[in-house]
C-alpha cells in the first residue's frame, strides 16, 4: 500500500512538472503570478465551464489525483494553463498525455537542451497552425534560451531566423518528422555532422511527433493560450525589477 501511494505521488509530481514555468523564472513578474494564484485558486465547483468546444468538469467530479495536479499547477505557475482544463475532460487521456510529455521533454540524457526541445515544439506547432502550442512553447523557449526574439523569428520563417547551424539541422529533422517524410540515412547524417547521435535523433523525432498529436488535440478542442504566455520572457529581469521599483 505504501509503495502504491509513493508511486502515485511520484507520478503526480511528474505530470505537474510537465507544464510548469522554468525554475529560473523569478523577479516581480513571478511574484505577481504567485500572488494571483493565491487569490484565485483553481475551482470549478459552482458551474461547469468551457475551455473551447468541451466543458471543464466540476472539481468535485474529477479524480482526486487530477484535481490535486491542477491545483498544484496553478499554485506553481500563478495561473492554470488551459491545457490542464481541456484535458481534464478525459481523465485517462490526461494522465497519458502529461506522462508522455514528461518523458520526452524532461529526459535528462542526450544532447538536447530544454531550449532545443522548446524550439522543436514551436517549429512543429507553427507547421500545424496551432496558436496554443506556439504561444506556450515560444514563452518557454524565451525563458530557457534567454533569447527574447528567436522564437518570433522562427514563427515568421525559420529558414531566415538567427539560428545556429546546429539548431537549423535539428529543426530540419524535426520538421521532416512533422510532415511525415520518409526518414533516410541522409537525414541522420546531417544531424551527425552537427553532433547529434541516433538517440538524439529519436528524441528530436519523438518531440516532433508528440506535438504533432498535441497540436491536433488543441485544434479539435479549440484550445486558446492563456494571455500570460504572450509577455513571458520578453523583458530582461533587470529591466523589470527597475520598472517595478
Amino acid at each position: 500500500m505504501k509503495r502504491q501511494l509513493l508511486a502515485s505521488l511520484v507520478q503526480l509530481r511528474r505530470r505537474v512538472s510537465a507544464f510548469l514555468l522554468p525554475f529560473s523564472v523569478s523577479g516581480s513578474f513571478w511574484g505577481r503570478l504567485q500572488a494571483s494564484a493565491v487569490s484565485h485558486a483553481y475551482s470549478t465547483e459552482a458551474t461547469t465551464k468551457s475551455a473551447g468546444h468541451y466543458p471543464v468538469p466540476n472539481k468535485k467530479d474529477l479524480p482526486a489525483d487530477i484535481a490535486e495536479q491542477m491545483e498544484e499547477a496553478e499554485r506553481k505557475n500563478g495561473f492554470l494553463p488551459n491545457v490542464f482544463k481541456v484535458m481534464s475532460h478525459r481523465p485517462a487521456e490526461f494522465r497519458a498525455f502529461f506522462d508522455y510529455h514528461h518523458l520526452v521533454m524532461n529526459k535528462e540524457t542526450g544532447n538536447l537542451s530544454m531550449a532545443d526541445k522548446e524550439l522543436i515544439a514551436v517549429a512543429t506547432s507553427i507547421v500545424n497552425h496551432t496558436p496554443y502550442c506556439v504561444a506556450v512553447h515560444s514563452a518557454f523557449h524565451r525563458m530557457y534560451s534567454k533569447k527574447p526574439t528567436l522564437a518570433d523569428q522562427v514563427m515568421v520563417n525559420w529558414r531566415k531566423a538567427d539560428l545556429s547551424d546546429r539548431e537549423r539541422a535539428m529543426l530540419e529533422f524535426a520538421l521532416a518528422v512533422c510532415r511525415a517524410e520518409n526518414i533516410t540515412e541522409e537525414h541522420f547524417q546531417k544531424l551527425e555532422a552537427h553532433g547529434f547521435d541516433r538517440e538524439d535523433a529519436w528524441d528530436i523525432g519523438a518531440i516532433s511527433a508528440f506535438f504533432a498529436m498535441a497540436n491536433r488535440i488543441a485544434l479539435l478542442t479549440d484550445m486558446h493560450p492563456n494571455p500570460e504566455y504572450y509577455t513571458m520572457g520578453r523583458i530582461p529581469e533587470e529591466k523589470e525589477k527597475g520598472n517595478s521599483s
